[in-house]
């Protein structure tokens, strides 16, 4: 039997080796005071002995850096992960096929220019190489010693050097005339004999080697298309000083850096994993990450840093060539306007090693949060976008701050809610309330449901063959709640206690039968008051996925993505001010990536949309406020009904056109207000411009431009 573990030794074979002291002959026969009966050697010895005492001397014990274990290694990939797939290799070739296309384009714009410059530095070059030869012919390099033999007066020393510069020039003198007779006979030929081909082939390969010879060092003919990539050259040496830099070791003082593997390029940057000195952990390099990255000579943005789940000492360094902020994601290949799957990752934009971040929705509750305009609204409605198109996912939009961003939706959204004031389409805050009662239902339904399924699905979960057969009960259902705040905030308590309660039991319950709850949220903490309060911070610490765009503080950005986030690096609060659409995804892989997301405006959202109507419509799925919609839309004509209110006013203010229209057409225009009729012209062409009233001037409409919307 044997101890299978020391703090000095890793191995899960080692043995202990005994540590024994002999009693002395007293201390064997002394009775001890404290026990009253007789010491045996067992009672004064420190020996430990659980095995026969080893015949050979022990192993020397582990330095520090350990062992290996009989797992199976780590293994580097054979094929790079952007090359495993036909869109990583596509997206491949499209980039070098960009630079080869922009290169060929720029070199073909300049090539008259470069056709003068070679011809003059090959007459150049030509004279050089003439000269050149002359001089060899001349023994030219004699000269010096001819002249030192004139300065010293030896004539028997310079009659000596004289006579064999006549015998090699006599002898370089033929290889001249052979090379002269020779060349003239290669013109003659081409001139004379040749095809033109061949002429064209000698002068694409005599005149650049002409030019060559005569144009000046460091002068170059072809100027470069593109720009030289600059990246930080890290190695051993660099990272062991920076980390000292950092104050995170000392070898003075026996505090070293060791590395566990070896360094690796891997396209995008340079990766090593560390030992940290004993007594050092991950909390220390995370607090020492801005020296870090000084010390190494790059952005912040590119050191990346990777807990061992094993140890507080181990970690992995990765280091960016370029800085993944400046390098934008492009549009969305949403645009496509192609079917998906809910049942398959959604891309979402490029990580910051430069690959293709996906995201499955299914069975996450997402937390957004970001300062205002940093891209917060665009991210949501960008996984929106990706369920709107999979024709089976059931849409429920609800937009707090009642703004345009959602405005597309309305085409196939189930449920459309916008504000918290009554307008001419209901009570939001009532419908809101009736939306998350009817999706509460449908989670209860869902499962009972799947209860009774059987052996038809023996472990109670959603999958996509039983969607596939039942259709009409088992789907997928997106909630996506903009500024969900707002709706914790109302002047009404027992709303904001209801809404907060079904919430609640949404984002418990709804993911595990395919309710994907996707909140954002510029004020993610600081809301309401005692039972309030603790509703909000329950809901929102309970989001299983968070991606935080720019914020504003360091609470902030953990009150977004979790205190564990900040302790493993992860500060959005750290993002530069003019970053947009760019942020950690916490809670999904191992690692938190900062991911730059693909980018999709108004317009590119209205496309998508569009795509996502006729998907539905072929497959029946709309339904809700989307189907309302569509057979009310011919009995309210909104530029007809504004033309019929405008008068003799060559423009009017947006207020002033809402009270007309709620005027005149009561049963259509109730309640509307001036920002949603902005918000319906704007959407239908109409441009928002300044109108002068009573000497006041605000925003509104001209009849002219609203005429000219009618006839688009």
């Amino acid at each position: 039997m044997s101890v299978p573990y020391t703090p000095d030794d890793d191995r899960p074979d080692a043995e202990v080796v005994p540590i024994r002291r002999d009693p002395s002959p007293e201390a064997e026969h002394d009775p001890s005071p404290s026990s009253g009966r007789d010491a045996t050697p067992a009672d004064t010895s420190l020996e430990v002995e659980l095995d026969a005492e080893p015949e050979t001397d022990p192993e020397p014990v582990d330095d520090g850096i350990g062992y290996m274990l009989d797992d199976e290694p780590e293994v580097y990939p054979i094929i790079p992960e952007h090359l495993r797939s036909l869109s990583g290799i596509r997206g491949a070739l499209s980039r070098h096929g960009r630079i080869v296309g922009h290169r060929t384009a720029f070199h073909g714009v300049r090539a008259p220019g470069y056709a003068v410059q070679m011809t003059f530095w090959a007459v150049v070059g030509a004279r050089r190489v003439t000269g050149r030869q002359v001089a060899w012919w001349w023994v030219a390099e004699t000269g010096s010693l001819r002249s030192a033999a004139v300065v010293n007066g030896d004539a028997r020393e310079w009659m000596r050097l004289h006579k064999e510069a006549r015998e090699v020039r006599l002898t370089r003198g033929i290889v001249l005339a052979a090379e002269a007779v020779a060349l003239v006979i290669v013109i003659v030929l081409l001139t004379a004999v040749a095809p033109w081909w061949a002429q064209a082939l000698a002068a694409m390969v005599g005149v650049p080697l002409l030019a060559l010879a005569g144009k000046p060092e460091g002068t170059p003919i072809f100027r470069p298309a593109t720009t030289v990539p600059r990246y930080r050259v890290i190695n051993a040496d660099v990272v062991l000083n920076a980390y000292f830099d950092a104050g995170l070791c000392n070898p003075d003082k026996g505090k070293r850096v060791q590395f566990e593997s070896t360094m690796r390029h891997d396209g995008a940057g340079s990766l090593v994993k560390v030992i940290l000195p004993s007594g050092t952990g991950f909390d220390d390099v995370v607090r020492a990450l801005p020296k870090l990255a000084s010390a190494l000579d790059v952005s912040r943005t590119q050191v990346y840093l990777t807990k061992d789940k094993n140890s507080e000492r181990r970690h992995a360094l990765y280091v960016l060539d370029r800085d993944p902020l400046a390098i934008p994601a492009g549009s969305t290949p949403l645009l496509d306007g192609k079917r998906r799957s809910i049942w398959h990752p959604a891309p979402i934009g490029l990580d910051h090693r430069g690959n293709q971040a996906t995201l499955l929705l299914l069975w996450l509750a997402i937390l957004i949060g970001a300062q205002p305009r940093k891209g917060k609204t665009f991210t949501g409605r960008l996984l929106a976008l990706y369920a709107a198109l999979d024709p089976t996912v059931r849409l429920s939009v609800v937009d707090g701050k009642n703004s345009p961003d959602w405005n597309a939706f309305r085409k196939i959204a189930y449920h459309f809610i916008h504000g918290i004031m009554p307008g001419r389409d209901g009570d939001p805050v009532a419908q809101f309330i009736a939306a998350l009662t009817e999706i509460k239902q449908h989670i209860i339904d869902v499962n009972d449901f799947l209860a009774t399924l059987g052996d038809e699905c023996p472990e109670g979960k959603l999958t996509e063959e039983l969607c596939r057969k039942y259709p009409d009960k088992l789907f997928a259902w997106m909630l996506v709640v903009e500024e969900f705040q707002v709706y914790f905030e109302l002047t009404d308590q027992k709303a904001n206690a209801t809404i907060a309660d079904l919430l609640s039991f949404i984002l418990a319950q709804g993911p595990s039968v395919g309710v994907i709850p996707v909140d954002l949220s510029q004020k993610p903490s600081g809301i309401g008051a005692g039972d309030i309060q603790r509703l909000f911070n329950r809901y929102r610490d309970n989001h299983t996925a968070r991606i935080g765009l720019k914020c504003g503080n360091r609470d902030v950005s953990i009150a977004v993505l979790g205190n564990d986030a900040y302790n493993e690096g992860a500060d959005a609060s750290t993002l530069p001010v003019e970053a947009k659409g760019i942020g950690y995804v916490y809670g999904v892989t191992d690692e938190i990536p900062l991911v730059r997301f693909y980018f999709a405006d108004g317009k590119d959202a209205a496309r998508i949309i569009d795509a996502a109507y006729l998907l539905r419509k072929r497959a029946g799925t709309i339904a809700g406020f989307a189907a309302s919609e569509d057979t009310a839309t011919a009995a309210r004509d909104v530029l007809a009904d504004v033309l019929a209110v405008f008068g003799p006013d060559a423009g009017l203010q947006w207020a002033a056109l809402a009270e007309r229209l709620a005027a005149r057409f009561a049963e259509r225009w109730a309640g509307a207000t001036a920002e949603a009729v902005s918000a319906e012209c704007r959407d239908l062409g109409v441009p928002s411009v300044d109108v002068k009233a009573a000497g006041v001037v605000r925003k509104g409409c001209r009849r002219a431009d609203v005429q000219a919307a009618t006839r688009t």
